[in-house]
């Protein structure tokens, strides 16, 4: 995974980065904390700078935050949570988990978006209840675009830190990450299982 990454920022640039960051934030197959390290790494090398890099990932970020806020804004809150009453399971979003999001957006507001798009798993459905709510677009797109810029800097510029110690610790970062992606099926299952249980306990009860 590590090396299909970095020969594909190798081949494409900022292009790939941005690609990467937008995948992660529609559909996390790889997380942030895969992308931008390795993509300060890459700034190492000569072919990319550390100040493109963050731009490249925080307008990656921005552009992935997009659509579910679309999603929140044309489909709204009550359609939604139908629809994750028939097939949230599959995507481990229930009623509950858009109801939560939704509560938390309107206690907090734009503080909400900034500081959800530097927490993992939050990153991504903090988009949702902002499009519910109507949020104004370039008010959306600016509070994203600056917690979207902490969490790329931050994580780039440990890259770039790695520099040339970076061969040192390949060996371990490469396995070290599958087993972060296994973990990550084994809790998807779960929370499926879990999900399916308590949708159905009410008719067993």
């Amino acid at each position: 995974m590590i090396e299909w990454i970095t020969n594909l920022m190798n081949s494409m640039g900022y292009i790939a980065i941005v690609f990467l960051m937008f995948l992660e934030n529609v559909f996390p197959p790889i997380p942030s904390e895969l992308i931008m390290p390795l993509a300060g790494f890459t700034a190492t090398q000569g072919k990319l700078t550390l100040i493109g890099v963050i731009i490249a990932g925080t307008i990656g970020s921005v552009l992935g935050a997009l659509p579910l806020y679309y999603v929140g804004k044309v489909i709204g809150e009550e359609h939604l949570k139908a629809w994750a009453d028939k097939n949230g399971k599959w995507l481990t979003v229930s009623r509950g988990d858009i109801g939560k999001s939704k509560d938390w957006f309107d206690k907090h507001g734009a503080v909400a978006v900034i500081i959800g798009r530097l927490v993992p798993g939050i990153r991504s459905l903090i988009s949702v209840p902002a499009g519910i709510d109507q949020m104004n677009l370039g008010l959306f797109m600016l509070y994203s675009a600056i917690g979207a810029g902490v969490w790329s800097s931050l994580l780039a510029y440990l890259g770039f830190l790695l520099g040339g110690n970076y061969d040192k610790v390949e060996k371990y970062l490469s396995p070290a990450s599958y087993v972060v992606l296994g973990i990550v099926v084994l809790v998807y299952i779960y929370r499926v299982i879990k999900q399916h249980r308590q949708e159905t306990k009410p008719a067993n009860g």
